[in-house]
Parts: structure tokens; C-alpha cells; sequence
């Protein structure tokens, strides 16, 4: 006896993770699948083991929104250690270096860190996700390759210094700084503090990262895995858009245009920095679209 289509129980949305320290990017996708009831769960933008904080989960349809979540800019809160390097630029890794970072003074610090505001070109840490001859840059490192990845332009809005601490260690003195980052998407905040080290000649590496915001999605947003076990729910598709995008609004006449894919007057909707989130006339997402020439170009259409 021939079966229907499964009916599809999970709704299209969000859900904004505040992810513990100690799992995997995937554990998390993998443990929502199980508490949302579905397969169809990613996530926008890779968070590493030893990271907490802001992790935003697209189920169903929402999916298709994570590539252009992923671009927007991040903000984090971290800490950097002077005085040791390692071979992954956070404490995972072995140790490469140690130096004593006794003599660093906060004026040299800042002096490190100036260069490194604004739009600049920055070296991914070698054991990231990045691919080289399409195998991933951590993979070929812990191979035993030695890799050295090009640089890429990044932006770096925010870089300040929150807090200077001296712990007792083992070994040389270090110097442990908590920073504040605002960044765009492609920033390795594991090569600030390796950068910041090389520029004073005392090694550094990365020993606690906290993403407080993806886009417009903070932490004020995000919820525990075991908060959304007792209690699941999904930002619906149409608050997803609404938050993270600007917003048109048109006619059903117009809507049915959308959904064919078909370009559209912008009427002075959207100001050509940013995708806008396109909706019919019941509040219903019809695309994301970019603003070009007085058009919005539809990128991505989601279905009636």
C-alpha cells in the first residue's frame, strides 16, 4: 500500500543556543534534531569545542536563512594568555612557547593592538575549518603537515581591553587579558591573541571565548539545551526574518511576482547594505532579496 507524505511536525524557525563548553557545533544541531523532532537542523557559523554562547539553529525552512546569518558581524568576549603559544592558538593545543610576560606594560598592549582595528588582513589559525586542496586545514595539522593558510580581509570594529590579570603558573609569568570583540564573519578571535603575542615577543594564545551576539541575536535571546529540553519552542520564521533583516511588506499581487522569483520595485525599501526580508499580505515570508538599481533581487524564495 503506497504511503503519503509525511506530515511535517516541526515548525519553520530559529532557535538561539547558548552553548555549553565541551560539545561540538554538531552536538548541538544533533541534540536539537532529537528535542525538535526533526532532521532538517544547521546551525550559522561554527562555534569550537572549548567556546560558549550564541549558536543560532535554523529548523525546516529557516535553514535556508543560516548562510546570510552566518555573514552578518559577531561579538565575543575572550581571554588571551602572554607568555605561551600553542600549536592550536587556544588551550586545547600543545603548548609551542613559553616566555615571561612580566614586562608587558598596557601601553605596549595597546600599541599591539592598535593595527589590528579596522578592516585588515588576517592569517587563520592553522587548525581551523578552513580547506586546503579540499581537505580541512585541522585535519592535514594533525596529520603532522605544517599548513600555512593565506590571509583574508576582515573587519574588526571593536578590540578593547576589559581587565589585566597576573596569574601564578608554572613555569614563566603570564599575563591573562579579558577582551571585548566585535568582528565580521571570518574573524579568528584564537589569531587575535596569537597576533597580539608574536607583536610582543612573548607568544599568546586563547584560553576562554563566549560568543555574545550573532547579528542582531544576542544572549539576552538564547537558551541552555537543557531549557529547551524542558520546554521546546522556535522563534517562527516570520519574527526570524523580522529581527535579523529590514522588512517590506506588499500586496498579494506583488507576493504571487515573489514567489516566481521575479524582481520587484524596491520603493525605497532597504538601503543596499543589507538583505530585506520580503512578506505577503498575511505576515507571511515570501524571500530574502537584495536591494540593486531600485530592484529588490530576490536570493533566496521560500515556497508558498
Amino acid at each position: 500500500m503506497a504511503r503519503g507524505p509525511r506530515a511535517r511536525t516541526a515548525p519553520d524557525g530559529l532557535v538561539v543556543v547558548d552553548k555549553p563548553a565541551g560539545m561540538t557545533s554538531h552536538d548541538v544541531v544533533a541534540r536539537a534534531r532529537r528535542i525538535i523532532g526533526t532532521r532538517k537542523v544547521g546551525h550559522a557559523g561554527t562555534l569550537d569545542p572549548m567556546a560558549t554562547g550564541v549558536l543560532v539553529l535554523g529548523i525546516e525552512r529557516a535553514t535556508r536563512l543560516l548562510g546570510h546569518l552566518a555573514l552578518t558581524d559577531k561579538a565575543y568576549d575572550a581571554t588571551v594568555r602572554l607568555g605561551r603559544a600553542t600549536i592550536t592558538d587556544d588551550a586545547e593545543g600543545e603548548e609551542t612557547e613559553a616566555h615571561d610576560a612580566s614586562g608587558v606594560t598596557a601601553e605596549a598592549i595597546e600599541a599591539a593592538l592598535a593595527p589590528m582595528r579596522g578592516e585588515i588582513e588576517q592569517r587563520p589559525s592553522s587548525v581551523s575549518a578552513v580547506k586546503v586542496d579540499g581537505v580541512r586545514s585541522y585535519a592535514r595539522v594533525r596529520a603532522g603537515e605544517a599548513v600555512d593558510l593565506p590571509s583574508r580581509r576582515v573587519t574588526i570594529t571593536r578590540l578593547d581591553v576589559l581587565a589585566v590579570r597576573s596569574p601564578e603558573v608554572d613555569g614563566p609569568a603570564v599575563v591573562d587579558l579579558d577582551i571585548s570583540v566585535v568582528c565580521s564573519s571570518g574573524t579568528y578571535v584564537r589569531a587575535i591573541a596569537r597576533d597580539l603575542g608574536d607583536a610582543l615577543g612573548v607568544g599568546g594564545h586563547l584560553t576562554a571565548l563566549r560568543r555574545t551576539r550573532v547579528g542582531t541575536f544576542d544572549l539576552d535571546a538564547a537558551r541552555t539545551l537543557e531549557h529547551l529540553e524542558a520546554e521546546p519552542s522556535v522563534l517562527p520564521m516570520a519574527d526570524a526574518v523580522g529581527s535579523a533583516f529590514a522588512r517590506a511588506d506588499v500586496d498579494a499581487a506583488t507576493a504571487a511576482k515573489v514567489l516566481t522569483g521575479a524582481r520587484i520595485d524596491a520603493d525605497g525599501r532597504g538601503d543596499g547594505s543589507g538583505l530585506v526580508g520580503v512578506f505577503g499580505p498575511r505576515g507571511e515570508v515570501l524571500s530574502l532579496a537584495e536591494p540593486r538599481e531600485g530592484l529588490l533581487v530576490p536570493v533566496v524564495v521560500f515556497s508558498s
